[in-house]
């Protein structure tokens, strides 16, 4: 753990205890060809991480995979490198990988590793989703004829050009599934049957998941052939993410967030979730008096100024983000210094999800949840979910008296667990020995 990192935690709060991350082995010693070393150095990286250590042999050895990892451990690096690996050894022009992923910002974020990575190699890919215009849609069907090397696509734009019967997954030696479980929850398991249906029953399939739900099980059973599996840390946040806790009244928050990031210039990189659309714009707002360089994102803004507030951010242009969970899977932006939950996700997988923005890989970060008197119970629920009890930090003097800690009066109104929607009998059953945590989704 570096110092300049030991100094900026301490800096939140004295009582963080910091962990030494384990070191993996070097990329030489996975079996990779020199043309890909070069590229993996060229991007700057020198340690592979665990899921990259586990799936990337058994990929390059030919073998179906099933790999579970939480966000933030590197699995867009453990399918693509193995993958390109075979494909510059014996280049074809012609469509040999297809990746599906659940989104278009997941999409655009795998398409761009995969240019870092072949920047040195004839390799091409070229990512498929929807939200474009006219000349978007053209230029995927070209590609989807003509043979880009790798085709990255969400299910439903896919689906629309498979529609029109013009494209050639013939030549298709891989498929990957990248976020499964997010397909299946968004509701994708047709459309995924339906493209699987267009390719060679003879490929390399990979089904990457951050959880393993029974239905992951149930697809991998009817796609993959005698996979091999991977399993790291399921839902459990990255061990560099050092996490924690204000018990604060809802009127407390926006002050202490402007308490916490004003003038400490060793925060470059600050990224508040808020779990509605409609609360982004009021955190913005609020916190803007004091910080300008700061924006919200959400599904509420169309494709372009979607991508053109991430490329700020990732820029650094802009310091801080304000997002709903659109950004919490798959947005890989790195050297994020430290993630805000402004309120308590109603699922604990998106906790993980969204505190994984920060650490990623190998490398260390600070996530924050704000728990109002309402939400602690639920939040509760998350420390079970996670195995963990995150450490709880006083409110600064200045702010007031926090609510005390009480999370055994769960509000059965607002609905966060799937339980919750049968009328209340007046016998709370005790959270973590009664009921599993499931929790209800809001939309962005």
């Amino acid at each position: 753990m570096d110092a300049n990192f030991v100094n900026f935690a301490s800096h939140l709060h004295p009582i963080f205890a910091l962990k030494r991350i384990k070191q993996s082995m070097n990329f030489k010693e996975l079996g990779l060809n020199d043309q890909m070393l070069e590229a993996i150095a060229f991007m700057g990286f020198e340690k592979a991480t665990p899921v990259q250590e586990k799936a990337v042999p058994e990929i390059l050895a030919g073998n179906d995979l099933i790999a579970c990892a939480q966000t933030g451990t590197g699995k867009t690096a453990a399918f693509v490198l193995p993958v390109l690996d075979n494909l510059t050894k014996d280049h074809k022009h012609e469509t040999s990988v297809l990746i599906i992923v659940p989104t278009r910002e997941l999409a655009i974020q795998i398409d761009q590793a995969i240019q870092g990575f072949t920047y040195f190699t004839p390799v091409e890919s070229i990512p498929v989703y929807g939200g474009g215009g006219g000349s978007d849609w053209d230029s995927e069907k070209r590609a989807l004829t003509s043979g880009a090397d790798i085709i990255v696509a969400t299910p439903g734009r896919l689906i629309s050009h498979l529609n029109m019967g013009y494209v050639k997954f013939n030549a298709v030696k891989h498929l990957i599934l990248d976020e499964a479980d997010r397909m299946l929850d968004i509701g994708f398991y047709d459309d995924i049957i339906k493209i699987i249906n267009y390719l060679p029953k003879k490929r390399q399939t990979l089904m990457f998941s951050a959880t393993m739900p029974p239905k992951i099980r149930q697809l991998a059973s009817k796609i993959l052939t005698k996979p091999k599996e991977v399993s790291i840390e399921i839902s459990k946040p990255a061990e560099g993410v050092l996490q924690a806790a204000y018990l604060t009244y809802d009127t407390q928050k926006t002050p202490l967030i402007d308490s916490l990031i004003k003038d400490k210039p060793e925060l470059n990189s600050i990224l508040i979730f808020s779990s509605t659309k409609l609360k982004v714009n009021d955190i913005v707002r609020e916190l803007k008096k004091s910080e300008k360089s700061i924006h919200g994102i959400s599904s509420a803004l169309d494709q372009t100024k979607r991508e053109e507030v991430l490329s700020n951010f990732r820029a650094k242009k802009t310091r801080v983000l304000v997002a709903t969970d659109v950004l919490s899977r798959g947005i890989d932006i790195k050297d994020i210094d430290l993630v805000i939950n402004y309120d308590v996700p109603g699922d604990a997988e998106d906790y993980v999800h969204r505190i994984g923005r920060t650490a990623r890989a190998s490398s260390t970060g600070v996530a924050l949840t704000l728990v109002n008197e309402d939400d602690m119970y639920k939040f509760k629920g998350i420390e079970d979910f996670i195995e963990n009890e995150v450490m709880k930090i006083p409110l600064p003097p200045s702010l007031g008296q926090a609510p005390e800690w009480n999370p055994e009066q769960p509000k059965f109104a607002r609905g966060s667990f799937k339980s919750n929607k049968r009328k209340p009998t007046g016998k709370k059953k005790p959270f973590h020995k009664k009921r599993k945590y499931q929790g209800k989704k809001k939309e962005n």
